[in-house]
């Protein structure tokens, strides 16, 4: 990436007067019009990009107020991200303008690769949300320059905010054996992800104490188009499908309840389907969709609660914060 001293050289100028032209101080330090117009194209044509935390110190407004990193992945559901920032505009420190907000995507498995986690030059703390189980390796063995909250994950080093995904699971097959379900599955997403695993292993778990028979278990993408193929698929592959079947993420049970309409699977009378998250849409699904109400919003506020308090040096050992999922009831089961 081009720098002011990079500008300087190919303007032939002192790098002070490059900085001036940059900052719009031009004019005040009597800077020739052409002078400053050269500087200009030639910052374009290099493709010179300002840093965010030189600028903020310049700021005497914004020098003290924090800056909070949002670090979210790419393959998670954009609606997940909107109520987590739902959740944060509730909160008060928010709205007194007591820190901003910095949203950066990174993929899955390369969280190693933001040099701004490792050098915390851009933002004074950071919520990583969704870490992959390379991810969480990671930052384990990092030496991070900022203060860290880790959302729906677990940790010993960090402070975490998230709910017992194994208690999840074993609610939900409670809510099926209460339902005398004898034969159910459950469809899991293709991710590396601890919260995921939780679930899972709850549910296998609490069918299996059960005694609830014939459990099947389905992969597939985590996305609508992958939860109606994982359904497509036991429609043909199956002479008969379980009576009930829990879906690891929303988006998955949406797409499962197409597939059952397309194929003339009644629900709930000929199956049974429960998703994770209570996301938004699932209230105006065909039937509307029985699902694990996941406390985003709730959470997300408390992410930002522990953040500033080790930014503020008022939290200084990692802390475990743990919130309870229910099971919405509709339609669908």
């Amino acid at each position: 990436m081009a720098t002011i001293r990079d500008i300087a050289k190919k303007a032939k100028v002192s790098p002070g007067t490059v900085s001036f032209v940059l900052n719009g101080k031009g004019d005040q330090m009597r800077i020739a019009t052409k002078t400053q117009e050269k500087i200009l194209k030639i910052a374009k044509d290099l493709g010179y990009l300002p840093s965010i935390s030189a600028r903020r110190l310049r700021n005497s407004e914004s020098k003290h107020v924090p800056v909070i990193s949002i670090l979210w992945t790419l393959d998670t559901r954009a609606s997940l991200i909107s109520r987590f920032l739902k959740g944060i505009q509730k909160k008060s420190v928010y709205k007194d303008n007591l820190f901003e907000i910095l949203i950066q995507p990174y993929e899955n498995g390369k969280l190693s690769e933001l040099e701004s986690l490792r050098t915390g030059n851009k933002y004074n703390g950071a919520i990583i949300a969704n870490a992959s189980d390379e991810d969480l390796q990671y930052i384990e063995d990092a030496n991070l320059k900022v203060p860290i909250v880790l959302y729906q994950r677990r940790s010993n080093k960090y402070s975490t905010v998230n709910v017992d995904g194994k208690k999840t699971g074993l609610d939900v097959a409670k809510f099926l054996y209460e339902k005398h379900q004898k034969n159910v599955g459950i469809i899991v997403p293709n991710l590396s992800s601890q919260a995921v695993s939780f679930r899972q292993e709850g549910f296998i778990e609490g069918v299996n104490k059960m005694g609830i028979n014939n459990i099947c278990v389905q992969y597939g993408d985590f996305s609508e188009k992958g939860g109606y193929e994982v359904m497509e698929s036991l429609i043909k592959q199956s002479s008969s499908l379980p009576e009930a079947l829990f879906f690891l993420s929303d988006p998955m049970a949406v797409g499962a309840l197409s597939a059952s309409h397309d194929y003339g699977i009644r629900v709930p009378e000929d199956l049974k389907i429960i998703g994770h998250d209570n996301d938004d849409q699932t209230s105006f699904t065909v039937p509307s969709l029985t699902t694990v109400h996941l406390p985003v919003e709730e959470m997300a506020g408390a992410c930002v609660n522990q953040l500033i308090g080790q930014i503020n040096q008022k939290i200084e050992t990692p802390t475990n914060e743990k919130f309870q999922t229910s099971i919405i009831v509709r339609n669908s089961c």
